[in-house]
C-alpha cells in the first residue's frame, strides 16, 4: 500500500467518523442532552481535522511523486499568473 493511498484511506475513515459523531451530536441535542451533544461535536471536529491533515499529506505525496510542487491555498502556478 502506498503512503499516498494510506493517507487518502485514513482521511476517508476520519470523514466517516466525523459524520457519525455529528449525527450523534444532533440526536443528543434533540433530546436536550447538551453535555453529550457537545462531547460528540468535539469528537466530530477532531476527526474532521485529522481528515484534513491526512488529505494534505496525500496531496503533498502525490505532487512529489508527479514531480510537481504542492501548492498551498492562495499560491498560483506560473501559467495562472501569466494569463
Amino acid at each position: 500500500m502506498s503512503k499516498t493511498w494510506g493517507h487518502y484511506h485514513h482521511a476517508a475513515r476520519h470523514h466517516e467518523r466525523a459524520a457519525y459523531y455529528f449525527n450523534q451530536a444532533a440526536k443528543y441535542d434533540q433530546t436536550e442532552e447538551h453535555e453529550k451533544a457537545m462531547h460528540h461535536a468535539y469528537l466530530a471536529h477532531g476527526h474532521g481535522q485529522l481528515a484534513l491533515d491526512h488529505g494534505v499529506q496525500a496531496v503533498k505525496l502525490h505532487a512529489k511523486q508527479c514531480g510537481k510542487p504542492a501548492l498551498t491555498v492562495g499560491q498560483r502556478t506560473k501559467e495562472e499568473t501569466a494569463a
